[in-house]
């Protein structure tokens, strides 16, 4: 499997809130209306995706999802409006408001289940959010079953589950981290500025669980068949996973592309809240060739659920390809 090499570092701090759309308050009450109508049915276990790559077994749990009005507020910011609006319609999507998904993903290797990333969490519970556990345990897994948390980067809607009712959410667990995107968020320099609230929630949800906790950087072996690879933009320290069990390989891409019309189709575009916006697009371009080059399935964060998918390369972006029958034959 080809490799992306670690890419330039700089940490812009514009837009550095606690994580994309997901940790944005939007103001409207329609638009909260349709968010809570989408995941009101709290009787009803949360949607999961279930499927094998080779002997490991992946569960991806959908732990909520919300509308957000004027899409060209937060993709295409250096774009025309307009143009912004036409490729939406050309997609068949509507132009004044998209919605916007969570997809925490489980792997189970045998020897270990390895969770990446842990949605939204208690405080977006009222909203109908925050329901990773009970998709966990809809699949028969519960919280003292994750060996290992590993997070892609500390965004709100990635590490807002790390904790709950004060208290590890899952307490057996041991925690793999970036070194780069930990020694940004926890340093007492973010005060003052658009990242504050991304550095509190880290004090409060990261901090904690440093003692258990394993910092790496890029091509690091998480267990076997999951490497990590760094693809930096969207914060200083994001990462992407690289999986591979009896010859099958899959990528997890995180927010290295978090719409998956206006962020692959046209990769260059600027997205408000990636941090270092050049780098983000670099990234998106090195990620996204070496999976339409290498045909790999990948998991995308905010793809639509089950956020599993491929691309292929079209003009000048990418053409995203939902998952359908591949892992059942």
């Amino acid at each position: 499997m080809s490799k992306l090499s670690e890419l330039n570092r700089r940490t812009l701090l514009a837009s550095a809130g606690a994580g994309l759309i997901g940790s944005v308050a939007f103001t409207g009450n329609a638009f909260a209306e349709n968010s809570a109508e989408m995941n009101n049915n709290q009787a009803m276990p949360p949607e999961t995706h279930r499927f094998k790559l080779g002997t490991f077994d992946v569960v991806v749990v959908r732990d909520g999802a919300r509308v957000a009005p004027n899409p060209g507020e937060i993709f295409g910011t250096n774009q025309k409006p307009e143009d912004v609006a036409a490729l939406l319609e050309k997609n068949f999507l509507p132009t004044d408001s998209l919605v916007n998904s969570f997809a925490p993903t489980l792997i189970n290797t045998g020897s270990d289940v390895v969770l990446f990333d842990t949605g939204l969490g208690e405080g977006a519970r009222k909203d109908g959010m925050g329901r990773l556990i009970e998709g966990l345990a809809a699949n028969g897994y519960s919280p003292d079953d994750v060996s290992i948390v590993v997070v892609t980067h500390m965004h709100g809607d990635h590490i807002g589950g790390l904790m709950e009712a004060g208290a590890p959410a899952f307490p057996k667990a041991r925690y793999v981290i970036g070194q780069a995107e930990y020694d940004f968020w926890k340093d007492d320099a973010r005060k003052g500025t658009a990242a504050e609230n991304g550095h509190n929630l880290v004090l409060k949800n990261v901090v904690p669980l440093a003692e258990k906790a394993t910092f790496i950087g890029d091509n690091a072996e998480v267990v076997t068949g999951i490497t990590s690879m760094m693809a930096a933009g969207h914060t200083p320290g994001h990462m992407i996973f690289l999986i591979e069990s009896d010859g099958k390989q899959m990528a997890l891409t995180a927010d290295t592309a978090n719409h998956y019309v206006l962020s692959l189709q046209q990769p260059d575009w600027e997205v408000r809240f990636d941090m270092d916006k050049a780098a983000a697009a670099q990234a998106r371009r090195k990620v996204f060739d070496m999976i339409a080059t290498d045909r790999l399935a990948f998991v995308g964060y905010h793809m639509p659920f089950p956020a599993v998918g491929f691309v292929e390369t079209v003009g000048t972006g990418y053409r995203f390809v939902p998952k359908t029958y591949q892992f059942e034959l």
